[in-house]
Formats: structure tokens, sequence, C-alpha cells
């Protein structure tokens, strides 16, 4: 069977209807032209009628099985595939197969990377016109799909779709690992990666990978010194619009997650949620090496360093590393000379803070729980620390 072939544009059509009236887009000359006062439309075919049902009530195809009605017969037909399940377009690459030949040639571009059509403003180029229309207005600016219920626009029917469950609260995909329901097939998808371990985007730099492409491009900003988002209120600036936000909590003093059984509340929900573990006890984070368990990954990935011996934060003035910020903080201070916390009764600052404690004749705050870190005292310890204070003053 002899492919049906444009000889103009080298198109191939599925049946010679279509070819022929292909043919006619070629031709400058228009065969008709509505009689509409206030319509601009304009035909290369002899045939306009079904153009002037448009300007009617009239429905001619009506779907017996949901409300669809049509003015075009290939409209109809190619809907009714959607009850009947039938898929006439196969690809000859990879076992996909679909309803509309629209579709099916998109498809096979897939296969051989051809990205017809091209924005005559940048360089973008796609596989359909209706993605190039699509993408066209993101230089024009129009969002000609609203919102009935906010003031939320957008440039495609799908979008608005997708956001018109925000206000029915319809999350029509569900997880069938658990009770996970999402508003969009793509979030579905990007949930069971959960379940699955599965993490698809990878940076070429290090080893991280994560399971969204959103992730990655803020994680590929830990390699560059770029720093795009800044505070107008300090000289602030971060990687990404999330960090910007809670900082921007600091000026405000805004704290929006609150603890349901004390009176803790904090800036971000990761912080509310290591604080409730004070409540229930819990320490997911175990070590693989001996019987440690800690509240939170920072702690455990300092606590295997233990086992390691990996000392990453050294002095620039010696040869003293450590495991720990905090630690190399406090080494500095004997370089610097630096004394962090003065009194003004006292002639010198102390450079530990537990010595200023000794100087302000402040009583110490004595935890009735162990602090995980183990550094709470009992009574009984400080009050023995304080004779032996005495005695060394002596």
């Amino acid at each position: 069977e002899r492919p049906l072939k444009c000889n103009e544009c080298n198109c191939i059509y599925p049946t010679f209807e279509i070819l022929k009236a292909h043919l006619l887009t070629h031709s400058s000359k228009i065969i008709n032209k509505s009689s509409e006062s206030d319509c601009n439309y304009s035909t290369l075919t002899r045939f306009p009628v079904v153009h002037k049902l448009t300007h009617s009530n009239k429905q001619l195809f009506k779907c017996t099985e949901c409300d669809y009605s049509s003015i075009r017969y290939n409209n109809f037909k190619v809907h009714m595939r959607t009850h009947t399940g039938e898929n006439p377009y196969t690809c000859s690459e990879c076992d996909y197969s679909c309803a509309q030949y629209g579709s099916w040639k998109a498809h096979t571009l897939r296969h051989t990377g051809e990205n017809p059509y091209v924005c005559n403003i940048c360089e973008y180029s796609c596989k359909t016109t209706g993605c190039l229309k699509v993408h066209i207005r993101t230089h024009t600016g129009e969002k000609p799909y609203t919102c009935t219920e906010c003031d939320y626009s957008c440039n495609t029917s799908s979008h608005l779709k997708i956001h018109m469950r925000t206000h029915t609260g319809e999350n029509p995909y569900t997880c069938r690992e658990c009770n996970y329901r999402g508003k969009t097939a793509s979030h579905l998808k990007v949930h069971l990666r959960i379940h699955t371990g599965e993490n698809p985007y990878s940076c070429i730099k290090c080893e991280y990978s994560c399971k969204r492409l959103s992730n990655l491009k803020r994680h590929i900003r830990v390699h560059s010194s770029e720093r795009p988002y800044t505070c107008n209120i300090c000289e602030y600036s971060c990687k990404n619009t999330a960090y910007l936000k809670v900082h921007m909590r600091t000026h405000t003093g805004e704290n929006p997650y609150t603890c349901d059984e004390c009176q803790y509340s904090c800036r971000t929900q990761t912080h509310l949620k290591v604080h409730m573990r004070t409540h229930t006890g819990e320490k997911p984070y175990t070590c693989t090496e001996c019987p440690y368990s800690c509240k939170t990954s920072g702690h455990l990935k300092v606590h295997m360093r233990t086992h390691t011996g990996e000392k990453p934060f050294t002095c620039s003035e010696c040869k003293f590393s450590c495991s720990r910020s905090s630690v190399l903080k406090k080494h500095l201070r004997k370089h610097s000379g630096e004394k962090p916390n003065p009194f003004s009764e006292f002639e010198n600052a102390c450079i530990r803070w537990e010595d200023s404690i000794t100087h302000s004749g402040e009583e110490p705050l004595n935890c009735d729980r162990e602090l995980e870190l183990g550094t709470g005292l009992t009574n009984e310890n400080s009050s023995e620390s304080s004779s032996s204070s005495d005695a060394t003053k002596l």
C-alpha cells in the first residue's frame, strides 16, 4: 500500500480525504467565507456547512453513553473510542497505541527525536502544534483559562482542571500501598517512588540523587556560589524561595508551627517535627555500628564520625581538627582571644559559658530529664561541683 504523501511538505496522511484537504492549505485561494458579520472564518474547501453549524445550537452527533455531542463526525468517532477502548493507531517501535492520529504522530517523534515545530521568538521546539501554541503564551502572557471561584488564571485547560480540585477537594489519584491521594497523576508518580525507593534524578557532581527534578535543581546550587534570592531587609541571600520564606520570619517574628503538647512554636514544620520527638521519645535514626539512636539525621551524622574517625573541621591557624563545628568554634577562641560572655562586674570576660555562671552567681538550671548528649547535671552533682570549686579557690 502506497503512503499518502504530500509532495509539497512530505507530510504523510492516513486517508485520501485528509490528504486532499491538506493540499488545499498550500493554495492561497479562499473559496468560501463566513456570512456572519462578526466572524472572520474562511475556508479553502467547497463545503463550509460544518462551520456554519457552529453559529447554531445544532449538534448532529450525540453520544449515547454520555453527554458528549459534536457537529463533526470525525470528532464524534474519536470520542466513541473512549467508551469502546479502541486504539487503531499503533507504534511500530514499541507497544504504544492510541485513539487519535495526532497523538500517534506526536508519539512517533519521540523515537526519532524530531521536534518540527519551532518558536520564532526563542529556541523552543516541540512535537505538536498544540504544545507550540501553549508555549507562545509564555511570551504573550495570555492566560485564557480563568477560575470561576477565585482570581486564578492559566494558559492551559488541563492546568485549570487541576486547579479546580483545590476548591472541590477532589484527589482522584490514589496509592495502592498507603492512604495517599493526589490531585494529579504526576504527583502520584512522585509519591510512588517513596515505596519503590527510586531516585531518577542524580547530580553529576556528587552522589546525590532524588525523586523530584525541582529538588535536583535546588541541590545543584550547592555546588555553585549562586544565591539568586535575597532579603530586602538584610544582606541574607539563599539558593531557593523556601529558604528565603523561612528567613523572613526572623524579621517578622512569625512562628506558624505550634506544639499541641506545650507552648513551643517555631518557624518550620521540620523543627516542629523534631520537637515533637521530645514528647514521644521517638529516636528514628539508629547507628549501624552500635546501639546509639537519636532524633535527627544531623545528630546521627555527627555520631558516625566517632566510628569513622572523620574530622572535617580543621583549624587554619594550627593542625587541630575535630568532628563538630561547635568544637572548632570554641578552639578558634584560643587563637583570637575572644571572650564571648562579658560581665560588667568583672574585669575579665569568660571564654566558657560554664565559667560565666560561676562569676554571675546564677543558679544552674537542672533538668529532671537527662539531655540527649548527656550534659544534664543532677542537684547532687551540682553541689559536688560547687564544693570542688570552693576547695579549688581555697
